[in-house]
């Protein structure tokens, strides 16, 4: 059985994929490239071919290495490939939307918990993706904090340790994430509870996330953030 949200003090959040619509940002930035080159694309064949150069072995730091992932997908895609169309598609990390629940679910929540940050972007898009969401996080960790990316479990370690400081333990923090190869199986592993908002559920496969090796059973499950801040208003209401 789940433990009950008021046991929590922080809940740590992915911010890519959770709170921040970057398949959108993509393929936005992808189909304006397309149009102006008179030319059609499939979003989900782009989204494929996006999951397969992002994860490659030679891949970088996250939105930067959107420039080798663009010299790779561009010409299967019958894109331009010059240089600067990949410049163009990690700038436009800076503006990506994020999820229409995302802003006021985190304002709903930050009244109960402490809300944590934890990002494979660099630090650059993470202000940029604050900015969207309307917020500053009671703390945030990036890429360039840990020196690692999830699923890593020092990436992790580095959260725990920021709040062992404060006389607390992972088993005070809730995960709340869509990925369920970057942060819901790790996350069961270090024994942390967890909460997967299932963004893509009305869509099949794995977009431009890595599919798991094997599928994690949440402690939580939404289908989005909106559902997430009810369901922790009611269970607090029950509780006064």
């Amino acid at each position: 059985m789940a433990r009950g949200f008021s046991e929590f003090k922080y809940m740590t959040f992915d911010v890519v994929g959770t709170l921040i619509d970057f398949e959108g940002g993509i393929m936005t930035c992808l189909a304006g490239i397309a149009a102006e080159a008179g030319v059609s694309i499939d979003s989900e064949e782009a989204l494929v071919l996006y999951r397969q150069a992002r994860y490659m072995p030679d891949a970088g730091l996250f939105p930067d290495d959107l420039v080798r992932v663009y010299s790779i997908i561009s010409p299967r895609l019958g894109l331009p490939t010059e240089e600067k169309y990949g410049v163009r598609l990690r700038d436009s990390a800076s503006i990506w939307k994020d999820f229409p629940d995302s802003a006021a679910a985190l304002a709903d929540l930050a009244k109960s918990h402490k809300l944590i940050a934890t990002t494979n972007a660099r630090r650059w898009a993470l202000d940029h993706f604050e900015k969207q969401l309307g917020l500053s996080f009671f703390a945030t960790f990036t890429a360039d904090d840990t020196g690692t990316e999830k699923p890593d479990p020092a990436f992790f370690q580095k959260v725990f340790d920021f709040v062992a400081v404060r006389g607390d333990s992972k088993y005070d923090i809730l995960h709340v994430a869509q990925s369920q190869h970057h942060d819901i199986g790790i996350s069961r592993t270090l024994g942390m509870t967890n909460c997967w908002i299932e963004r893509r559920h009305a869509q099949k496969g794995y977009g431009g996330t890595i599919e798991p090796e094997r599928f994690t059973v949440p402690d939580y499950h939404f289908k989005s953030m909106a559902a997430l801040a009810v369901a922790v208003r009611e269970s607090l209401k029950e509780r006064t």
